[in-house]
């Protein structure tokens, strides 16, 4: 719009002085030694306006010509320049779909057009990686760390393709001067963290954790956090050579991080030895509201030395009811009641887990079955299910499963990244663990009966060290049968073939049968479905297995009620005593 009112003023002015200078009289008289010109004055104005635009278009010309070369030369740049880009460009697309040869290729065509393009530089060290060449990257992140715009994306290249080469001292030191060229680099600052950690130099990662809060790489949050795991981490190595600073460590620590489990115990630890009770029952209980774990209860059990297994059953159990309904206050207080030979209160505890037991629960009860009764029979039941029991709670990070508490992940090099929780590989399905219970129960007690021995023969006896074979298969043939005794039944027919035979000796009087015979218990002939178990179940070769259809029975009472007979577990064990 002010572009159109300005043309339609400079119309109007120009019509206004055309008008003016068509409006004066006069002549004008040009004379020049013997030349002269007479003319009109609007004539005069209108020849003097023609020669002044001609000479600006003849001056124009002129410098048109005088560029033309270097805008030719322009020109030509810039088509290179385009092409050089058109040729990045689809180079990095096919660096990003894998397709090495058009990278290559485009690579070839950017490299000769512009040869000086950050960008160029960069797609030639990506198809060279992607090509396997490492030279080649090398080379050109090389040339990318030389020029002052591309410093620290070469820097980063170098830092790759070291970690590639296992070059952990190379890899180290191009972090270092990374880092000393531009403070805020992430992947700088992570990479010096996690070698400080591996190295187990905590007092450099602690610097390296001050300057990402410096640089504002990590929040306020995350950096007390951080540094409370990198103090446990110093206090746990020094705890046994440099007490007063694996005490200052740990202090420090949990009033970084109070939940932290590892700083609380150690904490806890020092302040019993100081005799500050009160502040490490505190610190404790603070952790175990958080996430209870086994070592704090035993901790907290500990926090008073010397004292008897009665009173840490009463302190651990008022830790337990802080957290109600908790399996680990459970264990905690189960563990302490054994302890104390509490055993009806440790049963009690554990009822409510007995169902769908832990690993840790079941090996709690087999505990309990052999130190309260002497039952091996149950014990053993008991240890059986353990074997095949949900697992518990572990530390793990990345998928790797330690039996301590780490500082630093062993998989990515992340801090703080292991976490109390059950193993993914270990949470069976819910469809699986009725099945699995019941056969634990039918194996250890409810065994198939077997036949009563008779005396044997000496080949018999040599035989009979071979390795038992399973039940189904029949008895191999047995040389010189002239010096087995005869069956009852066939000793007319055996005694008229063989001729007169010694008489037998006297046989000892049966004991009294250990098990009453359950013919409701004999297997059909059909086969035993299989249980999908997380750890594979194994059976005992002569250990046909029970059907997985029978319904659960508690013969654990029956055990003890004596004139019981068949179950080669029964006969071994009356041998036994």
């Amino acid at each position: 719009m002010r572009r159109i009112i300005s043309f339609l003023v400079l119309i109007a002015l120009a019509a206004a002085g055309a008008a003016w200078v068509a409006d004066q009289s006069g002549d004008v008289v040009l004379s020049s030694g013997g030349w002269r010109v007479a003319t009109s004055l609007p004539v005069f104005v209108l020849a003097l306006g023609v020669v002044i635009v001609a000479a600006m278009l003849a001056w124009s010309m002129l410098r048109g010509l005088w560029r033309m070369p270097k805008r030719l030369r322009h020109r030509r740049r810039e088509k290179r320049l385009a092409r050089g880009r058109h040729a990045i460009t689809h180079g990095l697309l096919a660096i990003g779909h894998g397709d090495s040869d058009a990278a290559r290729r485009h690579s070839d065509v950017a490299r000769r057009l512009t040869s000086n393009d950050p960008l160029a530089l960069l797609l030639h060290a990506q198809s060279a990686q992607l090509d396997g060449d490492r030279g080649g990257a090398q080379r050109a992140f090389r040339a990318m760390a030389e020029r002052e715009d591309t410093r620290l994306l070469g820097l980063r290249g170098l830092f790759i393709e070291a970690q590639r080469s296992d070059d952990a001292f190379a890899a180290v030191t191009i972090a270092e001067e990374a880092l000393k060229l531009a403070p805020g680099a992430t992947w700088a600052s992570q990479a010096l963290l996690g070698f400080r950690c591996s190295q187990g130099d905590w007092t450099g990662a602690l610097a390296i954790l001050d300057n990402n809060l410096t640089s504002g790489l990590i929040d306020r949050a995350t950096f007390r956090r951080q540094r409370g795991v990198l103090l446990t981490a110093r206090a746990l190595e020094v705890e046994t050579s440099d007490r007063d600073l694996s005490r200052d460590s740990a202090m420090e620590a949990v009033k970084l991080a109070p939940i932290l489990v590892p700083a609380a115990v150690l904490a806890a630890k020092f302040q019993s030895e100081a005799h500050q009770i009160r502040r490490a029952i505190k610190i404790i209980e603070t952790a175990w509201l958080a996430q209870p774990h086994p070592d704090l209860a035993d901790a907290y059990a500990h926090v008073k030395l010397g004292d008897s297994a009665k009173a840490r059953l009463v302190r651990v159990e008022t830790l337990a009811a802080k957290v109600p309904g908790n399996i680990e206050g459970a264990l905690a207080v189960a563990r302490a009641a054994i302890d104390a030979a509490e055993f009806s209160r440790a049963r009690d505890v554990l009822a409510p887990f007995t169902e769908a037991s832990t690993q840790r629960v079941a090996m709690l009860m087999a505990e309990i079955e052999r130190t309260e009764n002497g039952d091996s029979g149950r014990a053993r039941a008991w240890t059986l299910r353990a074997v095949r029991a949900r697992h518990d709670p572990v530390w793990t990070a990345d998928g790797y499963v330690s039996d301590r508490w780490r500082p630093v992940s062993p998989v990515t090099g992340r801090i703080d990244a292991f976490q109390w929780q059950t193993p993914l590989a270990a949470l069976p399905s819910d469809a699986s663990l009725s099945t699995i219970e019941s056969e634990i129960v039918r194996e250890t007690l409810l065994a198939p009966p077997r036949p009563m021995l008779r005396p044997a023969s000496p080949v018999e006896a040599v035989a009979a060290d071979r390795p038992s074979a399973s039940l189904s298969e029949p008895e191999p043939p047995v040389p010189e049968p002239e010096a087995i005794e005869p069956e009852p039944a066939e000793a007319p027919a055996t005694a008229a073939a063989a001729g007169p035979v010694a008489a037998p000796p006297p046989q000892p009087a049966a004991p009294p049968p250990l098990f009453r015979d359950r013919p409701e218990l004999a297997r059909s002939a059909r086969p035993v479905s299989t249980v999908p178990a997380v750890i594979p179940i194994l059976r005992a070769p002569d250990d046909p297995g029970v059907d997985d259809e029978e319904p659960l029975r508690d013969e654990f009472a029956e055990l003890n009620a004596g004139q019981q007979t068949g179950g080669w577990r029964g006969f071994i064990g009356r041998l036994g005593g």
